[in-house]
């Protein structure tokens, strides 16, 4: 085995476990993706797995060290791009050894690595970033470049076993091609968290991360999405079975307590009129009643024992079905006109930001996507459609119209509130509290999330909120606004956004790298702004 783990467990400095007793193997050459819901510890079991964190038990089998390229890259910001890469010193021993400088320290350094400055090179020009002086600090870059620069250092070293947290979460679409044929062509064992559905189904082994274990698929991530909706029938299956028993045993216990009661009844009656003594009636009468109390008791045990199984049931089902919105019809005819943009352009310090300015209309109905690279103006252009800026060149007409507008952090969210004031805030509806409780519920908010924080909801939550908070408002969106809209969510909360947007009856203005996003919300044009 290339990866192999026995009994890992972590607990958090809070006291809090993670995760306990993790079996985990992967066969050299494996491609495998781990996934699981936002909090079950992915991201720690990759750190645990590269050697940046100890684990409270178990232990972790690696044929060779790791290569990691870590989610979150900002504390390598202080690090040139050489550095990050780590080639500065067999760099710089190179080039003082071709500079006349004959110092042993310089050849031990090299490791007779002849070729590094070309294999530098080569996969800085595949990941798009020739153009990078290697003495760059990191902070200089955007976030997909930094990205790009940690990719390019596998190509350099040839690691044997890599492990990808979130790699295409920063890149372009162009970006996320390149990735996607790294991830073809590699010899080595892959081990991948993330939520780009395009990038899983290249790796032949899915592994779900759950608060009871990890559990092996053997297929890409339609695989595993085929296997799971066979569960999700098998689990809706058994709930209606326990839901008929636990009917069942009520109507049982209701009989027999009714028929105890008619034979203590006909019993004391009995006892009256055959003149029994009064202790020995009273003796008969307790035992009856002890009787009937140890039959409730036992009834009541089941009938409990059978209530936490429903319930646990029901909760798993929750957990895995779409969520179902009840959108509101757009007032706007299809067709209608919403904008007409001739030639426009929006400059920054006098520079345009477009070489070619933009000509487009969007009609009530269309579902658009905007693409381009980073940087290339996506979200500008949104902003201008929606009135925050106005066009530095060119003629913008925009139509009245409502608009919903979701962005990757769901800003629409304030985190200072609770959940419930948080809905309370766009009731525009004037909706009862009552009436927003149960919009709460049909978004799988249930009563103990309605006093929480929005502050400690994850992205999948705020998702679920910021649609109920749209839900909410006295005039329905005529047009859906998205920009990049499933970045930080899993793929559980990508599949309910996906639902939900694929059953609005308005109009979509949509930014995605996520192609397959796209495809299934039936984004049937696109803009772009290369």
């Amino acid at each position: 085995m290339s990866i192999l783990t026995n009994a890992l467990s972590y607990v958090h400095a809070d006291g809090q476990t993670l995760f306990q007793h993790l079996q985990l193997s992967i066969p050299a050459g494996g491609k495998a993706s781990l996934v699981g819901p936002n909090g079950a510890g992915k991201s720690t079991l990759l750190r645990l797995l590269a050697g940046q964190l100890p684990p409270s038990a178990g232990e972790v089998v690696l044929s060779e060290p790791a290569y990691y390229v870590p989610q979150h890259l900002g504390q390598y910001d202080h690090l040139t791009v050489a550095e990050a890469l780590g080639v500065a010193g067999k760099l710089q021993a190179l080039h003082a050894i071709l500079g006349g400088d004959a110092a042993p320290e310089h050849f031990t350094r090299l490791d007779d690595d002849w070729a590094i400055e070309e294999r530098v090179q080569a996969a800085l020009a595949y990941w798009q970033l020739g153009h990078l002086p290697l003495a760059q600090p990191l902070r200089a870059l955007s976030g997909g470049e930094k990205t790009k620069v940690f990719l390019a250092g596998a190509a350099i070293h040839g690691p044997g076993l890599i492990l990808l947290d979130e790699p295409s979460n920063h890149l372009d679409a162009g970006s996320r091609e390149l990735l996607y044929e790294f991830v073809r062509r590699s010899k080595a064992t892959l081990l991948v968290v993330s939520h780009d559905r395009a990038l899983l189904n290249l790796l032949d082994l899915t592994l779900e991360l759950t608060p009871a274990g990890i559990e092996t698929y053997g297929g890409n991530y339609d695989f595993y999405q085929q296997q799971r909706q066979g569960q999700l029938a098998a689990l809706q299956a058994q709930l209606g079975e326990q839901e008929k028993t636990l009917q069942q045993a009520r109507q049982k216990a209701r009989d027999v307590a009714e028929q105890r009661h008619k034979q203590e009844a006909r019993g004391k009656a009995h006892g009256e009129k055959k003149g029994l003594p009064r202790i020995v009636a009273g003796n008969l009468r307790r035992q009856a009643q002890e009787s009937s109390a140890q039959l409730r008791e036992t009834h009541q045990e089941k009938l409990h024992d059978l209530g936490q199984q429903v319930q646990q049931l029901r909760a798993q089902v929750r957990e895995q079905l779409p969520l179902r919105l009840d959108w509101r019809p757009s007032a706007l005819h299809r067709g209608k006109v919403l904008v007409e943009a001739e030639a426009i352009n929006f400059g920054y310090a006098g520079q345009p930001l477009w070489p070619r300015p933009l000509t487009f209309q969007l009609r009530s109905g269309e579902r658009l996507r905007i693409v381009g690279p980073n940087g290339s103006g996506k979200t500008t252009l949104l902003r201008l459609l929606m009135g925050q800026l106005l066009p530095t060149a060119g003629r913008l007409t925009v139509a009245a119209f409502e608009y919903g507008y979701l962005d990757q952090d769901y800003a629409l969210v304030d985190n200072q509130l609770p959940v419930l004031g948080q809905l309370q805030r766009f009731n525009s509806r004037g909706l009862l509290e009552h009436e927003l409780k149960t919009v709460l519920h049909y978004h799988q908010f249930g009563p103990d999330t309605w006093e929480r924080p929005c502050a400690g909801l994850s992205g999948g939550e705020k998702m679920k909120l910021s649609l109920a908070c749209l839900g909410v408002r006295n005039n329905a969106p005529d047009v859906l606004i998205l920009d990049e809209p499933t970045n930080n969510l899993d793929l559980a909360s990508q599949y309910v956004l996906t639902q939900a947007v694929k059953d609005f009856p308005g109009t979509v203005l949509l930014i995605s790298h996520d192609q397959h996003f796209a495809q299934e919300i039936g984004a049937e044009r696109t803009l772009s702004l290369e």
